[in-house]
């Protein structure tokens, strides 16, 4: 029962607060000096204080121009002023991760030196881009925006890279496309071309022949018929002859006409056709579109971001804290425990 007693006053709660006025002043000095510490190594001197830039931006919903603007195809979003949706904003991020652009921030920027990594050392590429990931993030917002977050000791530097990166997207995503713009372009205009020559020689065979007498075979043909026939009823030989010939003329190339006219006339709609495409392909290989809607620019931060120090000091102090309690707590109840050790054994 006695030892039962003493188990619960080791634990009651009244014990723990006579355990704290009788270290009391251990505990505040590991307070103190957890403060003064936490203060110390939390400042410049020791931990590089960095700002954050931050640029927001939304995807646009259509990626060809031409769509957007002169295809008169319905069918899906076709808005240039449209807010994209969750698939363009991941394919954003997508872009926004690519090597192209950190490799061309890299360049412009000078972040090897500016991250002060030794040029000559085994793997400087790979502490080089650990660095630029810490320091870059990218990530979609809850409204489908897409955020680019910058940190840097330098605040104009961290807007600056934020904002370049935003540049980038456009730059990156626009040669990307235009890589298939161009080369469709190139289909659809030597399919165009195509059309466009085989067009010319149908009209110039079509020439030839109106040269040669046979402009509307159907109608020619039914109207010397009739003449025919009246001069063979009026025993007009000579005239009879000279119809004769144009018949001859339009039995030898009434067949070919007929058949140049039809082709002509079915080649001209499919150009007119094949013209729509290439006009949108024109466009789409020569003209770039924003891909994005750029809400929130980047600007040089005026407070720091990185370390917050009251956070550094106030987590210190209370794990230093507790971590004293703890201590106190063993030793007391160390000291208890082989109290009742010796009463037992001399007992």
């Amino acid at each position: 029962m006695e030892k039962d007693n003493n188990s619960k006053k080791a634990f009651d709660s009244s014990g723990l607060f006579y355990y704290l006025i009788k270290w009391y002043k251990p505990l505040i000095i590991v307070v103190v000096a957890a403060i003064v510490l936490s203060s110390l190594f939390s400042s410049p001197w020791f931990i590089t204080p960095k700002y954050s830039s931050t640029v927001v931006m939304f995807p646009t919903a259509s990626n060809a121009l031409s769509r957007a603007l002169l295809s008169e195809r319905t069918g899906g979003k076709q808005d240039i002023l449209e807010f994209g949706e969750q698939e363009q904003a991941e394919q954003l991020l997508q872009i926004l991760n690519s090597s192209e652009i950190r490799d061309r921030i890299i360049e412009k920027h000078d972040l090897m030196s500016h991250y002060e990594i030794d040029t000559a050392a085994r793997f400087k590429m790979t502490r080089l881009i650990k660095k630029y990931e810490k320091n870059i993030n990218f990530k979609r917002t809850e409204f489908m925006a897409v955020e680019v977050r910058v940190m840097d000791k330098d605040p104009q530097k961290a807007a600056d890279i934020a904002n370049d990166i935003a540049s980038l997207l456009d730059t990156v995503k626009n040669r990307m496309q235009k890589e298939r713009a161009v080369t469709g372009y190139e289909i659809v205009s030597n399919e165009y071309r195509r059309l466009q020559n085989e067009i010319q020689e149908m009209e110039d065979s079509l020439t030839e022949l109106r040269k040669l007498g046979v402009h509307d075979y159907e109608r020619q043909a039914q109207v010397i018929s009739e003449q025919l026939a009246i001069a063979i009823a009026e025993n007009n030989l000579r005239g009879a002859a000279a119809l004769q010939n144009k018949m001859d003329v339009l039995a030898l190339y009434g067949g070919a006409y007929v058949s140049l006219r039809d082709a002509l006339e079915h080649e001209k709609k499919q150009l007119s056709a094949i013209k729509a495409r290439y006009d949108e392909a024109k466009v789409d290989a020569e003209q770039m579109l924003p891909h994005k809607f750029v809400v929130d620019r980047a600007y040089k931060a005026e407070r720091k971001s990185y370390p917050v120090r009251w956070l550094i000091v106030a987590v210190t102090t209370f794990v230093s804290f507790f971590l004293a309690v703890l201590c106190i707590m063993i030793i007391e109840n160390f000291n208890r425990f082989k109290k009742d050790f010796e009463k037992v054994k001399t007992s």
